[in-house]
């Protein structure tokens, strides 16, 4: 049976949450040679919170269909994030370190589930594991000759639904993510206005039911 949280999302090419996970299992993972691997353990060292304005486009296997998103993005750590979505359509994920809701405003609907249960075996589940990334990962450096440093991630796990993850740097900063799912669908991710350690209160991560529309609890 498909993931209901997944069903639910316009056309087949949003998957807010999946890309959500999975670039958040990039901010916590390591880079593939001593270089990146470098950069970013600079980058985390000490990092608290972190908040900043993306660009989603995701692209169909054929290269038919294409879907940008715009929104803003906010992390606090340890494993509470939260995306607003402002187009296409307006959309809130919302993770408070126990539960994940999903929130799409124009159909006046909220899925929410366990995070745990959504974490476990996707490259999420980095963001509570000390293990290292090569434990999850294949890694390999990426020469783009474009003055970033990249990075390419094949995960180990025979079903996981992505099939690479590649990730770009520029100034010490995470600026590019490209992500390609095991069915040829691709989704890119470029950041802007990246803001390390702004005061973020916890109230921010706490979903606030609305007060009419469907509230779906998928376990």
């Amino acid at each position: 049976m498909s993931d209901p949280i997944r069903r639910r999302v316009r056309g087949p090419l949003s998957r807010p949450l999946a890309s959500v996970l999975l670039m958040l299992a990039l901010l916590f993972a390591g880079a593939a040679q001593a270089e990146g691997i470098e950069l970013l353990k600079s980058y985390l060292r000490g990092l608290n919170s972190l908040s900043a304005e993306f660009r989603q486009i995701t692209m169909s296997a054929d290269g038919s269909q294409t879907i940008e998103s715009r929104g803003t993005f906010y992390l606090l750590r340890p494993n509470r994030f939260r995306w607003d979505y402002r187009t296409p359509s307006e959309q809130q994920i919302i993770a408070d370190g126990r539960r994940i809701y999903v929130h799409d405003k124009e159909l006046e609907q909220v899925t929410h589930r366990s995070q745990r249960a959504v974490l476990d075996g996707t490259p999420a589940q980095l963001l509570a594991s000390e293990q290292p990334v090569e434990e999850y990962f294949r890694l390999s450096n990426l020469d783009r000759d474009d003055g970033r440093t990249w990075v390419e991630l094949i995960p180990r796990a025979s079903d996981s639904e992505v099939a690479r993850l590649q990730i770009g740097f520029a100034g010490g900063e995470l600026q590019e993510l490209l992500m390609e799912d095991r069915f040829g669908q691709l989704t890119r991710f470029s950041f802007s206005d990246l803001q390390r350690n702004p005061q973020l209160d916890f109230a921010m991560f706490r979903f606030q039911r609305p007060a009419r529309g469907d509230f779906l609890q998928i376990d």
